[in-house]
């Protein structure tokens, strides 16, 4: 679907992304935690650490991603992690600092080829402690029912190419998993109908050029975005996310 693709190691049939809401002040303990201890050990279970940021509209709200081979790899992987040492040794230091962990979406690739691909260099060493460069953005569309193919047909030849005209190059698309969740200690969101995709941008300011080009393109203003907005059960929710200093996903 996306053309512009400059990435080389592509990740995950199964991708969780997962919105954590933090007591007041904890989220750089957490963040700090969680780069030391919960990287390494989770993808020594298989798991693959796609991102990890700071949601810049809410100060106390942490997201990350992660992916799986497969549903029946994520199993394994997660009854590795959770009965394993290190999330045992860590867990009474990092549970305190969450008022909810369970806002977690279950998400697969929408298209053949638009999950998650990451460009293959080292992850900064753990005790890194430079924020990772750029935002990235994630918009969320919510709908009443399945996502079809209608809707992907229409996202992929029209709003894409609408999109990249004004400087948003789709990085992935991914629509919700009905997958029956199969690690029932982690809840995911059950019953939701979501399309979810990502851009990178350098900074605030590119997203901000890219936000009023598509304002200015009549084509967006004229006919895509009410043809998009009627087809949506809410309106979008977007949100903009700062990496941490050892996210592999980045702007």
């Amino acid at each position: 679907m996306n053309q512009s693709y400059i990435f080389f190691e592509a990740y995950s049939q199964v991708v969780e992304l997962r919105q954590y809401t933090l007591h007041p002040g904890k989220r750089d303990v957490l963040i700090e935690l969680f780069e030391r201890e919960f990287i390494e050990s989770q993808e020594a279970t298989g798991i693959r650490l796609i991102g990890q940021f700071r949601d810049l509209d809410n100060p106390d709200r942490f997201v990350w991603l992660r992916g799986f081979a497969d549903m029946p790899a994520r199993a394994r992987a997660l009854q590795a992690f959770y009965g394993g040492p290190v999330w045992q040794a860590h867990r009474d230091a990092a549970n305190p600092t969450m008022v909810d962990s369970d806002n977690v979406l279950q998400l697969c690739p929408a298209y053949a080829v638009s999950g998650f691909q990451i460009e293959r260099r080292p992850r900064p060493a753990v005790g890194a402690s430079d924020d990772g460069p750029g935002l990235v953005v994630a918009t969320l569309y919510h709908f009443n029912a399945a996502v079809d193919e209608d809707f992907l047909a229409f996202f992929a030849d029209e709003l894409v190419p609408a999109l990249g005209k004004c400087g948003a190059a789709v990085t992935a698309a991914l629509v919700n998993d009905a997958t029956p969740n199969n690690f029932p200690a982690l809840p995911v969101r059950e019953g939701e109908h979501v399309f979810a995709w990502f851009a990178r941008f350098a900074d605030l300011q590119a997203l901000d050029r890219h936000r009023a080009a598509l304002e200015a393109l009549p084509a967006w203003r004229e006919r895509l975005q009410p043809t998009l907005l009627r087809r949506l059960a809410r309106p979008p929710e977007t949100l903009r996310l700062a990496p941490t200093a050892r996210s592999r996903l980045h702007g």
